[in-house]
């Protein structure tokens, strides 16, 4: 990767800023795709999710107006704290025609980033798309409210195997940040100019929880909502890349609603969470999941849950424990969860080339 953040003045951005540039370049890269070289009858979506906005920076400025006074404060705090500041870098660094947007939807910000832009595709206002999530929320103020709230992890003696999907010795999950960024294509204009494919997106739904005497049900409602879309059957699923964050509660929670949606077909499909190794970066989960499940299809194997040694009482799926298993998937749902009540469900599928 030609990057170099120096270059960028990182001073002047929030972290999750940088993550998200740096990723995108990473994408374009991979994609052989260069934005300034196509030609093109449709401007270039950008999509980009993020949770909460730069919490680096305010809290960098918040200690120069306690240290410094009024006129001590770096005057880039404002701008860089919009939630908008990640996709309009990537589109001014591009340089080309583009529509710069921003979805905030905690956790699911960045998968419902890749839907809206998928959506631009699908309804031929776009050949192609930029899209993905990013947060960067490692810092004291934000650690402490996540701590406080039960949301982190105290197993800091072992930071290695702290992330324990669906686990029984799991206390919390583990906060961690990044940002993951794809090249959305239409399948046809993929195919014309050579480009590698991985998967195809053939459904999507969102949902957010209504019922406090049923509260993870939402996620039912959208898991069913997102197989409609596909038109498929739940027994049509050959794995769940799960939302699975760590925590008890909110991991048998999401088991619950599998159960609940796919009944019988649940003790036979396989069902796994990655943050057992990328711990949880909040809007760009959904993003992470996705290319795991690009390259699951590639390689035709299933991301193990890492760090699965017993499983919690209430969790009794198939989690593909701590070694990935071969398999070739045709056909995987996606789950994402956040704060709030929100869920989107994602199904994608092998590529049928035309």
């Amino acid at each position: 990767l030609d990057y170099m953040p120096a270059q960028w003045k990182p001073k002047r951005m929030a972290r999750h800023t940088q993550l998200a540039y740096a990723a995108t370049q990473m994408a374009l890269k991979h994609a052989d795709f260069n934005p300034g070289l196509e030609e093109s009858a449709t401007v270039l979506p950008i999509c980009i999710g993020v949770s909460t906005s730069a919490m680096d920076v305010l809290e960098r400025g918040f200690c120069e107006l306690q240290e410094r006074g009024p006129r001590g404060v770096n005057p880039g705090v404002v701008r860089n704290c919009q939630p908008q500041a990640v996709a309009h870098l990537i589109a001014e660094k591009l340089g080309v025609e583009t529509e710069a947007a921003t979805i905030s939807s905690a956790c699911p910000s960045g998968i419902d980033a890749i839907a809206a832009a998928a959506l631009q595709i699908r309804s031929a206002k776009a050949d192609m798309a930029i899209a993905g999530g990013a947060d960067a929320h490692v810092m004291p103020l934000a650690m402490a409210s996540f701590a406080s709230a039960g949301l982190s992890s105290l197993a800091n003696s072992d930071p290695a195997h702290a992330s324990r999907p669906y686990d029984s010795a799991s206390d919390s999950g583990v906060i961690s940040e990044g940002a993951g960024v794809i090249i959305l294509e239409n399948l046809e204009h993929a195919i014309g100019r050579g480009a590698e494919t991985y998967l195809e997106i053939t459904g999507y739904a969102a949902q957010t929880d209504h019922d406090a005497d049923d509260p993870f049900a939402g996620l039912a409602a959208t898991m069913r909502l997102a197989l409609a879309n596909a038109c498929r059957d739940a027994r049509e699923i050959d794995y769940i890349c799960s939302y699975g964050p760590g925590h008890p509660v909110l991991d048998a929670g999401e088991v619950k609603m599998i159960r609940r949606v796919f009944g019988a077909a649940a003790d036979h499909v396989p069902v796994s969470s990655i943050k057992g190794v990328t711990g949880n970066p909040l809007a760009a989960a959904g993003p992470f999941q996705l290319i795991a499940c690009a390259l699951a299809f590639k390689h035709n194997v299933i991301p193990p849950t890492a760090n699965h040694d017993s499983p919690n009482f209430d969790c009794d799926l198939d989690f593909v424990p701590k070694k990935a298993r071969k398999a070739r998937l045709n056909c995987v749902l996606i789950n994402v969860r956040g704060l709030g009540g929100g869920n989107s469900s994602m199904v994608v599928e092998r590529v049928q080339m035309i």
